[in-house]
C-alpha cells in the first residue's frame, strides 16, 4: 500500500513539474496595447490558456482542411475602435492571441490567406472574451 501511495505522488510531483515548464510567450505591444500570441506545442497552447483568464479577450484561429478544423498561424489582426481609429495590429504566431483591451466597443478585421473577417466586440471590465474564427 505504501509503495502504491508512493507512486501516486510521485505521478502527480511529476504532472505539476511539466505544467510548470509550460512557458507563456514573451508579451509585446502595438500602440501601446499589450498582447500574447502563440499557441504552437502543448504546453505553450496550455500556458496561453491558462493566462487567458487574466486578459479581456482571447482570439482563437482556425481553419478547414481536407474537411477538418485545424489550428493556424499567420493571421494578421487589426483593431479599430469606436471612432474608427485603428489602434492595435500584429500577425498571429500561433492559433491564439490575447489582447489587453480597455473596456469599449470595438471592430476586428483579422485577415488569413487574403480572406478578412470582421467582428464587433464589446468589451466589459472583468469579463474575458474568447472570439472564435474560423476560415473556410
Amino acid at each position: 500500500m505504501k509503495t502504491l501511495f508512493k507512486i501516486i505522488i510521485s505521478t502527480q510531483l511529476l504532472l505539476i513539474g511539466s505544467f510548470a515548464l509550460a512557458q507563456i510567450p514573451d508579451t509585446n505591444y502595438s500602440q501601446g496595447v499589450s498582447y500574447i500570441t502563440g499557441g504552437i506545442g502543448e504546453s505553450e497552447t496550455v500556458a496561453i490558456l491558462a493566462e487567458a483568464k487574466q486578459w479581456p479577450l482571447l482570439l482563437e484561429m482556425s481553419q478547414i482542411e481536407n474537411g477538418r478544423g485545424i489550428w493556424i498561424s499567420g493571421a494578421s489582426i487589426k483593431v479599430t475602435n469606436a471612432k474608427k481609429e485603428v489602434i492595435f495590429e500584429a500577425l498571429a504566431d500561433g492559433p491564439y492571441m490575447l489582447i489587453n483591451l480597455v473596456p469599449g466597443d470595438y471592430v476586428i478585421d483579422a485577415t488569413y490567406q487574403g480572406v478578412t473577417q470582421k467582428k464587433a466586440l464589446s468589451i466589459k471590465a472583468d469579463a474575458p472574451q474568447k472570439i472564435s474564427l474560423f476560415w473556410k
